[in-house]
């Protein structure tokens, strides 16, 4: 080989040497934060690998559990710390906690309420901020589910409330209640539960007062513990009403909202979308359109109550 052919020819491996090696360079796997009970996580991933990721091949995901609230920060700020792309937050505190750890990291919200009045995003259309995602339009159905339990207790005078009150929206869904069982002329009996240790203490509370039937408010530590609750209302003989399908399905004896697992689908959506240069200002809030209403009929014989013909035709899942 000529010397001028030699030299010609080292140059050209020399240039295409920084293109090899690139090609050679493994690609970053993006990697998610999921805050929230194992349950969501299970459908988030589902709808993941509807749209083609499977973990540990192509996407990465971090979960931290919600149902300790006063963990929430911690876990928030470690999801942060691990620099992940994207945080899905199931639940008004937890989009909260992770409010606080971050202004940068795109937040998907997943089961919360009132995300304008909460200061979560400036508005649906124009979230404006770092958080999009999915908004469960709880407080506004309030008064809808207190109609429901009139219907089954029609001689209802006491009505037990539990809530969390460190639930940013919390606010909004007591106010509704309260506005509706005003008009029904209906005496509230309130309780507070932050954490599942609190539970008993507010059951045992109902049961003194003689609450006839219970609300119980939307919050994470409530759909987290929907076994506890469900056996609780059972024993202290309460006929009563959640947002979550997963209170039936436990032994309670109703809920009526929109399906949560059905939100935490559409995150894996919205997650897609981010990963791929979306941002989350550009991405309007979306609101559920469709609103389930279960009825556990076993609960309900057992409580002595008598579901109405027309409730039994309006409920989409009678459970036996």
């Amino acid at each position: 080989m000529r010397r001028r052919e030699l030299i010609v020819l080292l140059g050209a491996v020399a240039a295409l040497r920084p293109a090899v090696v690139a090609a050679q360079q493994p690609k970053r796997i993006p990697r998610i934060g999921f805050l929230g009970p194992q349950r969501r996580l299970d459908t988030f991933r589902q709808g993941l690998r509807d749209l083609g990721y499977v973990e540990g091949q192509n996407v990465v995901i971090e979960h931290r559990p919600s149902e300790r609230t006063d963990r929430l920060g911690a876990f928030a700020a470690e999801l942060v710390s691990m620099k992940v792309d994207v945080i899905v937050a199931s639940g008004s505190l937890t989009v909260r906690a992770a409010q606080q750890a971050t202004t940068t990291i795109p937040i998907v919200m997943t089961g919360s309420s009132a995300p304008v009045a909460t200061g979560f995003v400036a508005s649906l259309g124009q979230p404006g901020g770092n958080i999009t995602g999915m908004s469960l339009r709880s407080p506004e159905l309030s008064g809808k589910r207190l109609d429901f339990l009139k219907e089954i207790v029609t001689d209802l005078s006491r009505l037990a409330v539990l809530s969390n009150p460190d639930d940013p929206a919390v606010v909004f869904s007591l106010k509704e209640t309260q506005d509706a069982a005003r008009a029904f002329g209906v005496e509230l009996q309130l309780a507070e539960a932050r954490k599942p240790e609190d539970f008993e203490g507010a059951f045992a509370s109902f049961a003194a007062k003689r609450a006839e039937a219970l609300v119980i408010l939307p919050a994470s530590i409530m759909t987290a513990h929907a076994d506890q609750l469900a056996q609780l209302a059972l024993a202290t003989k309460l006929p009563a009403v959640s947002y979550f399908r997963e209170f039936p399905q436990s032994g309670g004896m109703m809920s009526y909202g929109p399906n949560l697992n059905e939100s935490a689908r559409q995150a894996a959506d919205y997650v897609d979308r981010i990963l791929k240069g979306a941002k989350p200002a550009d991405l309007p809030v979306q609101q559920p359109t469709r609103f389930e209403l279960l009825i556990n009929l076993k609960t309900a014989k057992a409580l002595g109550r008598e579901v109405p013909p027309l409730m039994l035709l309006r409920a989409d899942e009678l459970i036996e």
